[in-house]
């Protein structure tokens, strides 16, 4: 009998603003974010095996085995469920690495639903999110399926409802390495924590945009011609991609229109829920 394979989207997220308030004693940052799913994914094909052997397909570029959060992700559910099934993983990136939206705690997310389904683990919701926060502060996120203010590391997260929005979406082709923003000495890490009952989708700022814009020309650039057209459009988590959001979608592909050959864009819309949210836990 062949190998049975699945395929599954893991979507990318935006930061509709970024607050940094505070840094524990154990290094990590104290935010504060909205965080909100949009309809770029990367896709995720899944081939169970009965061996037990968790494996990836083809490499991906710059990204070793030992960092692929997709196997350790695999791992890390197979230990806790204690099976003795296997998966082989592929991936085809289109969330852009490096590019502050998500892509890889995305893809780590969606394996844990997708396993936890195909493997019929008996782990509950609140399990499968533990698991998750051992991967990375995004990925708890990703299994909530919802748009969500998000405290902490990245752990509590409390739903939010929001209205569709389109997005100017500008991703330069650079690389920002989260972990060097974030020992930047200079980096805003005192904004105060507000409770916030409501906000606007302008609400707020991103505090590490000023260090990667320093740092990163194209970065700056595609702020600068965003905010041509809406003055509050920001950087998405630690970079490089850059957001403007808008009311329609001829105005954002306007928008698009401004940037300059080498930085690619795209239109984007929010997405409500997670596709594989629902479906996992049935």
């Amino acid at each position: 009998m062949s190998a049975v394979s699945y395929s599954f989207p893991a979507p990318a997220k935006l930061n509709l603003f970024l607050h940094v308030t505070g840094q524990r004693a154990d290094g990590y940052h104290c935010l504060e974010s909205v965080f909100v799913l949009i309809d770029l994914a990367d896709i995720l094909t899944l081939t169970l095996r009965n061996d037990g052997v968790i494996a990836r397909e083809k490499d991906i570029p710059g990204v070793s085995e030992d960092a692929d959060l997709t196997l350790r992700a695999a791992r890390l559910l197979q230990e806790a469920a204690r099976t003795t099934q296997g998966v082989t993983l592929k991936v085809e990136k289109r969330v852009p690495q490096g590019g502050g939206l998500g892509g890889g705690s995305s893809d780590a997310a969606t394996v844990l639903l997708a396993l936890h389904r195909l493997w019929e683990t008996r782990l509950s919701r609140r399990e499968l999110s533990a698991l998750a926060l051992h991967l990375g502060a995004d990925v708890p996120f990703f299994l909530g399926g919802t748009a969500a203010l998000v405290s902490g590391i990245g752990e509590v997260l409390r739903p939010v409802s929001l209205p569709p929005m389109w997005i100017a979406l500008a991703m330069p082709p650079v690389t920002v390495p989260t972990k060097e923003i974030f020992r930047t000495p200079h980096l805003t890490r005192n904004t105060a924590s507000e409770t916030i009952a409501a906000f606007t989708k302008n609400h707020g700022r991103n505090d590490l945009e000023p260090v990667v814009a320093e740092r990163y020309r194209d970065v700056a650039t595609a702020l600068t011609i965003l905010r041509q057209a809406t003055p509050t459009a920001r950087m998405s988590g630690s970079g490089a991609s850059v957001f403007g959001i808008f009311d329609d979608a001829e105005e954002a592909e306007a928008a698009l229109r401004r940037l300059p050959p080498e930085t690619p864009g795209r239109l984007a819309r929010t997405v409500s829920r997670h596709p594989l949210a629902t479906w996992a836990f049935r």
